[in-house]
């Protein structure tokens, strides 16, 4: 894409900044060619966790920071909602750090008049009921998936071919997997139920997503450890979920009718 777009909200979560398998230099791009009157930081933006056990910064991570601040000092709301790799800011909740807003969890209201919570997603964990050690396996194994991921991407490269998430496809062909998502889906909706909203944005599972069900509306904005994904508001209230990677394209739209206020 040359030409800027303008939008009205932009979320994007699980940056993990920090952490090898960032995909800091798509995600700059998109950063640089999407200018959102407020973006919504929606959790894992540094990976803490990750920087703990090895340092790791690399230029394009410190410059995807310097854009952050960057459009913030251009009029840009910036919001951010830590996760749990970045937990440790979230005791600096209803404070500015260089202009930026930290808030645990916000109420959206989007163009069309929908109302969203939107929060990292974490505390949803307790319903998708894994074991101690289901969970560690589950670390294990996904670890690996993103070390093969990383290699398998290598190859394509040299081939002159572009990025492809293979931990994405291999995920989606896991049926414990995708009871997970499904129970975690379950659970988001429920709390917002609770708040009287129309829905929930959120991140920390890695599985950029519409579904609307319940009478409600679910929307996780992915991540930028796989999916490249990010959720985008227009200036026309229209709703999409897009992917930037070589490649820009729109993944899924909240259809219309849905947006529609009763």
């Amino acid at each position: 894409m040359d030409k800027t777009l303008n939008v009205k909200s932009l979320f994007i979560s699980d940056l993990h900044l920090g952490y090898k398998d960032c995909k800091a230099t798509y995600l700059l791009d998109m950063l640089k060619h999407i200018q959102p009157e407020v973006l919504y930081l929606v959790g894992d933006i540094i990976d803490f966790q990750a920087l703990k056990q090895r340092l790791f910064w690399p230029n394009s991570h410190y410059l995807v920071i310097q854009q952050l601040i960057h459009m913030q000092q251009n009029g840009c709301k910036v919001i951010y909602i830590p996760g749990n790799h970045d937990a440790s800011v979230r005791r600096y909740a209803n404070h500015f750090f260089a202009g930026i807003e930290i808030k645990q969890q916000v109420i959206f209201q989007s163009l069309s008049g929908k109302r969203f919570l939107v929060c990292h997603g974490d505390i949803f964990d307790g319903e998708v009921c894994l074991g101690k050690w289901q969970a560690r396996l589950g670390d294990v194994l996904y670890d690996l998936l993103l070390f093969i991921n990383r290699w398998y991407n290598k190859a394509r490269r040299s081939l002159g071919l572009g990025y492809l998430s293979l931990a994405a496809y291999v995920k989606s062909r896991i049926s414990g997997a995708t009871q997970a998502i499904n129970r975690y889906q379950d659970a988001a909706l429920k709390y917002a139920k609770k708040l009287n909203l129309d829905g929930v944005i959120c991140g920390h599972i890695h599985s950029a997503e519409i579904v609307y069900k319940h009478q409600m509306i679910y929307i996780n904005d992915g991540d930028w450890i796989e999916s490249c994904t990010a959720f985008v508001e227009h200036l026309d209230a229209s709703m999409e979920l897009i992917y930037w990677t070589e490649q820009q394209k729109t993944l899924e739209k909240v259809p219309s009718h849905i947006l529609e206020v009763a």
